[in-house]
């Protein structure tokens, strides 16, 4: 199995799993700092509950709408809440998603989501 080029696809399928084992995927943004994939999300959403419960997932590169690009990857997720990991991970999405990202952002603040984004870090096995 090849590892997903982190640092070029411009998503990833992450797959995390709810606890009867069944398997949920979701396409996203990625953004690699310290050789550590970087995702953004609400806080409350299922992925980061599911995340919370096994922080085993598999990622593939994918289109926007999910579909594979790639071969899956094992990986482990973690959430951060780390302020000092969490500045120090946006400059690589703004490098990466370049005007997007930053209008995402501008929009994310103006609307209050900003500050409670949960940020979920991606090592692979």
């Amino acid at each position: 199995m090849t590892n997903p080029d982190l640092e070029n696809a411009k998503y990833i399928n992450l797959a995390t799993y709810r606890k009867n084992g069944d398997v949920v995927k979701t396409p996203v943004w990625v953004a690699v700092h310290n050789g550590t994939g970087y995702i953004f999300s609400e806080p409350n959403v299922g992925k980061v509950k599911r995340i919370r419960n096994n922080p085993k997932v598999q990622i593939a590169e994918c289109d926007m709408r999910g579909g594979l690009l790639g071969e899956w990857a094992n990986g482990t997720a973690r959430l951060v809440n780390d302020q000092p990991e969490i500045d120090a991970m946006y400059p690589a999405f703004n490098r990466k998603y370049g005007v997007i990202m930053h209008i995402t952002n501008f929009l994310a603040k103006l609307v209050g989501r900003y500050q409670r984004r949960q940020i979920i870090a991606v090592e692979l096995d």
